[in-house]
């Protein structure tokens, strides 16, 4: 069970050499945890979000965005009933045990922004950055709200480095985002 890393699939613990019974019976001892159909995590792990490390293998390139995104930068007191997961458009969208809403980004720009997030020695999730949520939440503040982008928006305003010249070059890719933004800019400033 050594050779198995702290996550793992049932496909990985039969490559490993466990075999069906095997695995049962060692969550039945209590030495693993079933996260979900088909996944394990080994006992002595360190603590994380099972919920996230769940998404980091079920969908690789997910990435935490909107109100999560958001959530986990400060930049809203909102607490997300569901967790927010951007996947590339056309990606396909796994059954996940943990409360996902799925949002699909254009793969053009799925990369801007993003950064990864450790969850434990051996599992990342993507992250967008406070800038790159704040201008998702305005390019879909029809779907979200108005009300989850510019408090975000004046609260990043009033921290220390905020750049906004930053925060519009990046607007710039896109452009559905530029021109609220610099209003809103116009208007905080």
């Amino acid at each position: 069970m050594r050779s198995l890393p702290v996550t793992f699939s049932y496909s990985q613990a039969l490559e490993a050499g466990l075999t069906r019974w095997r695995l049962y019976r060692l969550r039945d001892q209590g030495l693993i945890e079933r996260m979900g159909h088909g996944l394990y995590r080994r006992h002595d792990a360190e603590a994380a979000d099972i919920d996230l490390v769940e998404l980091a293998h079920r969908a690789p390139p997910a990435t935490l965005c909107l109100t999560s995104a958001l959530a986990r930068h400060g930049l809203t007191d909102e607490i997300p009933s569901r967790i927010d997961v951007a996947l590339p458009r056309g990606r396909h969208r796994p059954a996940t045990a943990a409360p996902v809403a799925w949002h699909a980004f254009d793969p053009a720009t799925f990369e801007v922004g993003r950064a990864e997030l450790p969850l434990d020695p051996e599992t990342s999730i993507g992250l967008y950055g406070p800038e790159r949520s704040i201008i998702d939440a305005l390019r879909l503040r029809h779907r979200e709200g108005p009300e989850l982008a510019y408090p975000a928006l004046r609260r990043w305003l009033r921290r220390d480095g905020a750049a906004p010249a930053k925060l519009l070059a990046m607007a710039r890719y896109f452009p559905q985002a530029e021109r609220p933004l610099r209003e809103a800019l116009e208007i905080l400033l």
